[in-house]
């Protein structure tokens, strides 16, 4: 099977072997502790001392909208902090980084057996679903999905209430009329609804709950996953609504940052869907951030940083050269969409990756 040209071109960029298999493709670096790029010199400038913990926690304190801050570097939950009244034990609304751990769950589907491959369509996965609809959305495939580039509009923004104000969520998203190719070269069309096809998807593979099967595949990392909405017709809503605590969600990253092990030995995850979800496969035209499977991407002082990014400020952040996971929350209804806030965000991330000043 030739790769596609994503892959190719992150062949070259990482120099590293791209290998398709089964349900994803893997994608072994010489050496584990590598960057993206390959670059070992990065990882050892970045010197978390406590002059810089409190340099950035004291940025932090002024940011109104967050509610916490955790800062992880190695096996060391070097900081952590809570605003605003936010408390440890208490679950955040991860809002669309929910995202991020439907595209987990459709790695683990995939080692399960109970998907077969990133190609396979939804007239095969959601049969009674598509019934009836045209090849266009017949075709759509779950790589399609896990990347924004299903062709269908947006239920998101200003199309987001009529999708959850819908009777049947699987449908509309379904039915929204086809304004692009779908597919490798296809534009990026950051919607909800595909995630929540995702959702739809596992709950017919797995013959049980997005939340039940959540609950029990994430249960090794200590997180457990509290009920969220449903459709009306009973599917968890696969893109947003996930609660979890700071602290659950330093585990789901660290998960990713350890190649997919719990701190148990328990692989939870495969390695390869890791790598194969760190693939920029599109680009947002909004933020300019590359998207795989169900992650951002972008560059931090010579480090490639990988990010769940929920609405309002919600944020994990793993970056693999540094050791580093960081994970922000924020007040979760914003009063009105505050880049500036997230901006800043990514900004306490930058200060803590920046190289040590020379002496």
């Amino acid at each position: 099977m030739g790769y596609p040209r994503d892959v190719i071109n992150h062949i070259l960029f990482a120099s590293v072997l791209v290998v398709a298999a089964g349900g994803c493709r893997e994608t072994p670096a010489a050496e584990r502790g590598a960057t993206i790029d390959g670059s070992r010199a990065a990882a050892r400038a970045v010197i978390l001392d406590d002059a810089r913990l409190d340099a950035v926690y004291a940025r932090a304190g002024d940011l109104r909208p967050l509610r916490s801050l955790l800062v992880l570097q190695g096996d060391s939950l070097r900081r952590e902090r809570y605003y605003s009244g936010a408390r440890a034990e208490q679950p955040a609304n991860v809002k669309s980084a929910s995202k991020t751990v439907i595209s987990a769950l459709v790695g683990i589907a995939l080692a399960r057996g109970h998907l077969r491959d990133v190609r396979q369509p939804l007239s095969e996965l959601l049969p009674a679903e598509t019934r009836g609809l045209d090849t266009a959305r017949r075709a759509i495939v779950l790589e399609d999905l896990l990347t924004m580039r299903a062709g269908l509009r947006s239920t998101s923004f200003d199309m987001y209430g009529e999708f959850v104000a819908s009777r049947n969520w699987v449908r509309h998203a379904l039915t929204r009329p086809v304004v692009a190719t779908r597919g490798e070269g296809a534009p990026m069309i950051y919607s909800t609804g595909s995630t929540h096809l995702l959702s739809a998807v596992l709950t017919r593979a797995t013959r049980q709950s997005t939340f039940a099967f959540a609950r029990r595949s994430l249960a090794p990392l200590g997180i457990r996953l509290r009920p969220w909405t449903t459709d009306p017709q009973g599917v968890y809503f696969g893109g947003n609504e996930m609660r979890m605590t700071p602290r659950e969600m330093l585990a789901f990253g660290r998960m990713y940052l350890d190649g997919g092990r719990a701190p148990d030995g328990t692989q939870v995850l495969a390695r390869a869907w890791i790598d194969s979800s760190w693939v920029p496969r599109t680009t947002s035209n909004w933020s300019g951030n590359a998207y795989g499977y169900g992650w951002w991407m972008r560059e931090a002082h010579g480090h490639r940083v990988y990010f769940a990014w929920g609405y309002g400020g919600q944020f994990i952040f793993v970056v693999p050269s540094a050791s580093m996971v960081v994970v922000a929350t924020s007040e979760p209804a914003p009063a009105r969409r505050d880049g500036g806030h997230l901006d800043a965000v990514h900004g306490l991330l930058d200060e803590l990756l920046a190289p040590a000043p020379a002496r």
